[in-house]
């Protein structure tokens, strides 16, 4: 039986070839007079693209200040940063130029400028609620995180080694430009560690215990096969519009909520262990994902049996074994080999980094701590000696 639920995706989005030359106008349309322009550490300035909006916003008269040096697991310490330059600029609206991480840290110091006499950080520790945050829009170059139009944002306390998230739709972005041609140079690396990333966010709504809605189900379904298969072409046309296209759309998609009406709101504990991993070890999200999924899932299926036969035959195409048990592991199996195909870890090994005890230890701790202390997840609730096991079985 399907749970109840409120769907909300006010994001305007604006698809396709030459897309981001709508820049200026959308900021004019959602308000924005005073802008920080927001981006990562050079790719974005190398191809082009930042010059372009900058000439853009000149001739729209929009005023801005650039505040580069956004980074994977985004720095507290350059949100901090950026809301000070926002203060002392008075800036109206942020435009986040980049991926996830851009993002990210472009919501956290719009968070900041909403609510300037307050820690932006209590929000990312559930201290306290936002109350407010300063508009802001997205021009994404990377198919990934989704969080262009998402509720959410992660960000790292390099000083802490904690990497936290923040879930409001306050921060959701006023609009999102989304021109596939901007994907066409990414290394392999970063074009299938973002496939990973958009195929989890849907994994994580999909691998639950409770109600489901089989119109959901069949969207979840559908958006993991597509991005499969569009990830094998993508491994030998890095060029293709059509598959990249695809694959930006099913990162939204993902994250937006749409694959999670009707169940009991998602799983998110492989997204929860590898925060620590990113947070410890500044791996690359989506490579930390898909190294620690197969020991979780391993270690879960049994209690979401159904959920795991599903997802082996109607997504990676398993042919029903004799059992619904083996079944579910010819799926994890298929699943890893996909991953392999694609050049991502299917352990921590892979992924580069080989914790101690003691750090597995203090990883699990801290997930525990994030979970509020209580056992946390929807195929199986874990708590922290679980968490332990599987930080273990990933080695």
């Amino acid at each position: 039986m399907a749970f109840d639920f409120n769907y909300y995706s006010p994001t305007k989005v604006c698809f396709g070839r030459k897309a981001e030359e709508q820049v200026g106008k959308l900021i004019k349309e959602f308000g924005g007079k005073r802008v920080l322009l927001h981006y990562g550490k050079g790719s974005a300035v190398r191809s082009g693209l930042i010059g372009k909006v900058k000439s853009i916003l000149d001739s729209e008269g929009i005023f801005y200040v650039e505040f580069g040096g956004a980074v994977p697991n985004p720095r507290l310490s350059l949100v901090y940063e950026g809301i000070e330059i926002g203060k002392r600029e008075k800036i109206d609206f942020v435009l986040a130029v980049g991926g996830g991480s851009a993002i990210d840290s472009a919501k956290a110091i719009a968070y900041g400028l909403g609510e300037p006499d307050k820690d932006v950080w209590e929000l990312y520790l559930k201290k306290r609620k936002a109350a407010a945050c300063v508009p802001l829009g997205a021009l994404i170059t990377i198919a990934a995180a989704g969080s262009e139009t998402s509720a959410s944002s992660v960000i790292t306390n390099w000083e802490t080694g904690e990497k936290r998230s923040c879930n409001n739709d306050i921060c959701r972005p006023k609009f999102a430009i989304m021109n596939p041609e901007l994907t066409f140079n990414l290394p392999d690396y970063q074009t299938q560690a973002g496939c990973a990333d958009i195929m989890m966010h849907t994994m994580e709504r999909y691998f639950t215990n409770g109600g489901n809605m089989e119109i959901t189900d069949e969207i979840s379904e559908g958006l993991l096969r597509t991005v499969i298969k569009n990830a094998l072409v993508l491994k030998k046309e890095p060029e293709n519009y059509e598959a990249r296209a695809e694959v930006m759309w099913a990162g939204s998609i993902s994250h937006n909520n749409l694959t999670g009406c009707g169940n009991n709101g998602g799983d998110f504990m492989s997204h929860k262990l590898e925060h620590e991993i990113g947070g410890m070890f500044d791996v690359t999200h989506g490579a930390g994902l898909s190294a620690i999924w197969p020991s979780w899932a391993r270690y879960v299926y049994k209690n979401c049996l159904p959920r795991f036969e599903k997802f082996a035959v109607k997504v990676m195409g398993v042919s029903p074994a004799e059992s619904a048990e083996e079944t579910a592991l010819l799926g994890i199996e298929a699943m890893e080999e996909f991953y392999r195909e694609i050049g991502m870890p299917t352990n921590l090994r892979e992924l580069g980094i080989e914790p101690t005890d003691g750090e597995i230890e203090r990883m699990a701790e801290s997930c525990f701590c994030a979970c509020g202390e209580k056992p946390s997840g929807s195929a199986k609730l874990l708590g922290k000696e679980d968490m332990i096991k599987i930080y273990k079985m990933a080695k």
